[in-house]
């Protein structure tokens, strides 16, 4: 589908709802323990996202959530998002204003309550014990009551689609008996998350004519068709979507928040946003997964590192050309940026637009492009890679720029390392490294101890230059990556080290290979050392 018109110039309003349960649902991925202060954070970030409803917990169910709720009321000012209470319907035989789960939905004080509700007979009678008459009292009784109090009441038939392929009469009864005692939007839940698209497309049109209902839609990703089931139903006619940031989920998640949302506005040309909202999309996911303490996933589409990164030298002769060719929106709609990936597969195309957006110019230098090409693919060959290592890259690009100025000035100059490591009788171990070099025509040496041969050459090398470039004591090694390369075997094997490093203000990586692994980490190091003083403006001299 091509994007379709722009929705910059409508409001969001109650006509489409954009529902997300990250701090209920999301929750219960395997993994993910959040703390009330946690869901505070993320209930913010979801807020200035701009969704409509967040759903925060089940109060009355654990002290986190009603504590949740409490501290919500009086810490978030929210500016686009009302909170949501998640509860069930009246236990069988008990009246509602009797219930007391019901009361801790009454006692969160939130403007919205979503109610979980059985839809499949199966359920009704296994798992609630009750009979099917009894199921829907259950419903209209709570729905009422919640109404009565002054609450916007939702419905989440739970198990609906098996439900609807076992008993596709009661399930709609039980849709008709939300809605007619008052609940502003039934959702249709795929729970178990067997559905596909063409399925949930002819359950929620038939459901929408025969009840009149206000349609939401629950996907599970089990199938990893949530996001496309979710669209299908928004194509069937349902106007309220419910997801969680990033997917997060139990089993394989749910519906994922991002890509639904940037379809709904990009391709459905829906305002289901305030203005701002989706350029802020990835900086959103990005800092919920810091949140959940969770790796943000690279490849997850419009936010993920990878999504607007091309490799290909065809890709990158066509995006040289029109970045569109190969994009299916601008990157920077969503927050994100396109990044060129330089491999083995690199071309003339990929190196220039690589050049440019590391703000190198390379001009019409064919014979310059060329020579980068051929040294990429030949370090590439012996184990290198610069997909992950952009600032390894720009060393080698900027040496060969200098070699073509007939200059190639370095901030110093290595005469010798070497790194022992003592394993003593008592069982402790001692790591010593020196290092000779030349900075500034000044030879130094320079030794240190570490807790391992590759800090202790970190620390010596810190400790000959930080007298001539003190701008190193702001350099961190934050992280550190070992792999032993494909295709070599035991102690003989090609090892591959790929180093991040920050000054405080941002990262930089950079990638060494060796027969071993500290030769390997030194080659990281050294570069992550002159790439961090060319970003820190010193002028090379060595």
């Amino acid at each position: 589908m091509q994007d379709a018109h722009d929705a910059s110039g409508d409001a969001p309003d109650d006509a489409f709802h954009v529902f997300d349960t990250t701090l209920r649902d999301g929750a219960q991925r395997e993994g993910i323990n959040l703390s009330v202060a946690d869901k505070l954070t993320i209930a913010r970030h979801l807020d200035d996202f701009g969704v409509g409803f967040i759903e925060g917990g089940w109060p009355g169910a654990n002290p986190r959530d009603t504590e949740f709720f409490q501290r919500a009321r009086e810490e978030i000012d929210f500016k686009h998002a009302r909170l949501v209470a998640f509860g069930a319907t009246r236990k069988a035989g008990v009246r509602a204003e009797d219930d007391p789960q019901v009361a801790a939905l009454l006692a969160a004080e939130t403007p919205v309550v979503c109610l979980v509700a059985k839809s499949h007979d199966r359920h009704v009678e296994l798992a609630l014990r009750t009979t099917l008459d009894e199921n829907l009292a259950m419903v209209r009784d709570t729905v009422s009551y919640l109404r009565g109090q002054g609450r916007r009441v939702f419905v989440d038939c739970e198990h609906f689609f098996d439900g609807y392929y076992a008993n596709p009469a009661y399930a709609k009864q039980v849709v008709g008996a939300a809605h007619e005692a008052g609940a502003e939007v039934v959702v249709l839940c795929d729970t178990n998350g067997g559905m596909l698209p063409a399925h949930v497309q002819a359950v929620v049109r038939t459901v929408l004519a025969d009840t009149g209902a206000r349609l939401g839609i629950h996907a599970q990703d089990d199938t990893g068709c949530a996001v496309a089931n979710t669209l299908a139903a928004v194509d069937a006619g349902a106007t309220h979507v419910q997801c969680t940031a990033n997917g997060y989920g139990e089993r394989v998640g749910n519906s994922n928040l991002f890509p639904v949302v940037a379809a709904l506005e990009i391709k459905y040309g829906k305002r289901v946003l305030p203005a701002g909202g989706l350029e802020e999309m990835t900086r959103i996911s990005h800092a919920i997964a810091e949140v959940v303490n969770l790796t943000p996933s690279t490849h997850q589409p419009y936010v993920g590192v990878s999504a607007f990164a091309h490799k290909a030298g065809l890709h990158a002769s066509a995006i040289k050309v029109d970045p569109d060719l190969y994009q299916h929106i601008d990157p920077a709609r969503v927050g994100n940026t396109m990044r060129m990936l330089v491999s083995d597969m690199a071309g003339r195309a990929s190196i220039e637009l690589k050049g440019r957006e590391l703000g190198i110019d390379l001009g019409d230098d064919r014979e310059l492009v060329g020579r980068v090409v051929e040294r990429v693919k030949e370090r590439e060959l012996a184990g290198y890679t610069y997909e992950a290592a952009d600032a390894s890259f720009e060393l080698l690009l900027r040496e060969e720029l200098q070699k073509e100025e007939g200059r190639a000035p370095r901030y110093y100059r290595i005469e010798s390392w070497r790194a022992i490591v003592e394993d003593r009788p008592d069982g402790t171990h001692a790591n010593e490294a020196t290092v000779k070099l030349w900075a500034k025509g000044e030879r130094l040496v320079a030794t240190a101890e570490g807790n391992g041969p590759v800090n202790a050459l970190d620390r010596a090398l810190r400790v000959g230059l930080e007298r001539i470039y003190p701008q190193l004591a702001e350099f961190e090694l934050v992280d550190y990556k070992v792999r032993i390369l494909e295709g070599h075997q035991g102690t003989g094997s090609i090892t591959r080290v790929l180093v991040s490093t920050s000054d405080g203000r941002g990262e930089w990586s950079t990638v060494g290979v060796a027969e071993n692994v500290i030769a390997a980490s030194w080659q990281a190091l050294d570069d992550a050392y002159a790439y961090g003083l060319r970003r820190a403006g010193v002028e090379p001299r060595e």
